[in-house]
């Protein structure tokens, strides 16, 4: 997949310190994980290898990129969640739409059900006007409480063939089960909208993305649509890591 191309819209200068190795690390991993792949290659390429170490490859400091708002109506799981995954991504990426159908499924039957993982969804379009159409959408939906049916819809196998426009949008909030179109349409066109997907996309630069998709685990980068086993294996590794600091307790020496 291509890279985001340049744009006027004026992307975050300053980078709060102790993130900036970790925004590199991010862009190269990132570009790595989504560029075109070699002759007789399939999907992405493994390049985000996860320690079972669980303080190998984090950054303390970006776990703060979790919000852990509980009336968050874009995200899935516990706020008080000892793992949270913030992933960014675009509706009109293909490998964005492999992990949702693929990888995403899997982590919510086994992680969120049972209280240990939170998903944080965040906007992230890279591929011009229809990208930011249906990510207002996807917003507009979530004020209904549909944004994960609506998600599921738009990455349904071929959906991104089919176009993000205007009537595709409306025919996806139905097919989502939002409740009231008109209200929906509004949402979608709405200054709100565009500020919650600006905020989305804002942070996701300075983070150094550049493709998606691009995934935090508590701090730990993830670039593409990665293996089962590669989530697991950093979901487990950042579970371990909670509990040996709850059962440091306040004197433990933490992260």
């Amino acid at each position: 997949m291509s890279t985001s191309s340049s744009s006027s819209r004026s992307r975050p200068v300053a980078i709060v310190a102790g993130v900036a190795t970790a925004a590199v690390l991010l862009g190269v991993v990132s570009y790595t994980a989504t560029k075109p792949a070699a002759p007789g290659a399939s999907g992405a390429a493994a390049v985000a290898e996860v320690s079972a170490d669980p303080s190998a490859g984090v950054y303390a400091r970006l776990e703060a990129y979790a919000r852990r708002d509980a009336s968050d109506k874009l995200a899935l799981g516990r706020a008080d969640a000892p793992v949270v995954l913030v992933e960014y991504a675009d509706f009109k990426c293909g490998y964005c739409g492999k992990f949702a159908r693929d990888t995403e499924p899997a982590l919510v039957e086994k992680y969120v059900g049972n209280g240990t993982l939170r998903i944080e969804w965040r906007n992230f379009p890279i591929f011009g006007e229809e990208s930011e159409a249906v990510a207002r959408a996807s917003w507009a939906a979530g004020q209904q409480g549909r944004f994960w049916e609506f998600h599921k819809a738009a990455y349904a196998e071929g959906a991104k063939e089919k176009g993000f426009g205007g009537d595709r949008l409306a025919a996806l909030a139905k097919e989502a089960g939002v409740p009231d179109a008109a209200r929906f349409a509004r949402d979608s066109a709405g200054e709100a909208a565009r500020a919650a997907v600006r905020k989305d996309q804002e942070e996701g630069y300075a983070l150094g993305a550049t493709s998606t998709p691009s995934f935090l685990v508590n701090g730990r980068p993830i670039a593409g649509a990665q293996s089962l086993g590669t989530f697991t294996e950093a979901i487990e590794a950042a579970a371990r890591a909670k509990g040996a600091e709850k059962s440091a307790g306040p004197s433990g020496s933490g992260r």
